[in-house]
């Protein structure tokens, strides 16, 4: 009786051996990947924040560094100098540089064009002002078309009218619609 006890007891822990060892390798296999692709330098903090200011410059899409998204045939993703400016753009933040000198070190490689939005000093600053600017000239504008065009109304519409004048009239035009 006590060596058919021991024999369940060793299939007992058999199975769950057994159990643990299918759980460990359906985890390795379901987390190993998201693991892995969290270690991939394009995916880096620094790389997404500033690749999102940066445009790429592949001249094949309107797009930020960090949205290069070209479509069609086997490729779907970032292009390669996408995928060469977050590379370089990580590199830059892991070397401890701040985001305004990667920054202007891209607009020295590359040229103005490379930012998003542009600086708002110097000649960019009406970049950053027209929008506020034209408006408010415009509503100016339309402003003093129509104040305009209501003093010309008012005076060909004349002098004002009497009030003894206009009674004698409606009086007139009475007196002729009873005939």
């Amino acid at each position: 009786m006590t060596m058919n006890m021991q024999t369940h007891t060793d299939t007992a822990s058999h199975s769950t051996r057994r159990a643990f060892l299918l759980f460990f390798a359906l985890a390795l296999v379901f987390f190993l990947p998201i693991s892995l692709s969290a270690q991939n330098p394009l995916d880096g903090a620094g790389a997404k924040k500033l690749g999102n200011r940066v445009m790429c410059m592949c001249g094949g899409c309107n797009d930020t560094a960090a949205k290069c998204n070209h479509m069609g045939g086997n490729f779907s993703g970032p292009c390669e100098t996408a995928q060469a400016e977050l590379k370089e753009l990580n590199d830059r933040v892991g070397q401890g540089k701040s985001d305004d000198l990667v920054l202007q070190s891209f607009v020295q490689e590359y040229g103005p064009t490379v930012l998003i939005s542009p600086p708002a000093t110097g000649f960019d600053l009406w970049a950053w002002l027209m929008p506020v600017i034209a408006p408010l000239i415009g509503i100016a504008l339309v402003w003093m078309v129509v104040a305009r065009w209501r003093r010309k109304l008012a005076v060909a519409a004349g002098p004002p009218i009497s009030p003894e004048l206009l009674a004698r009239a409606r009086s007139d035009i009475s007196r002729h619609s009873d005939e």
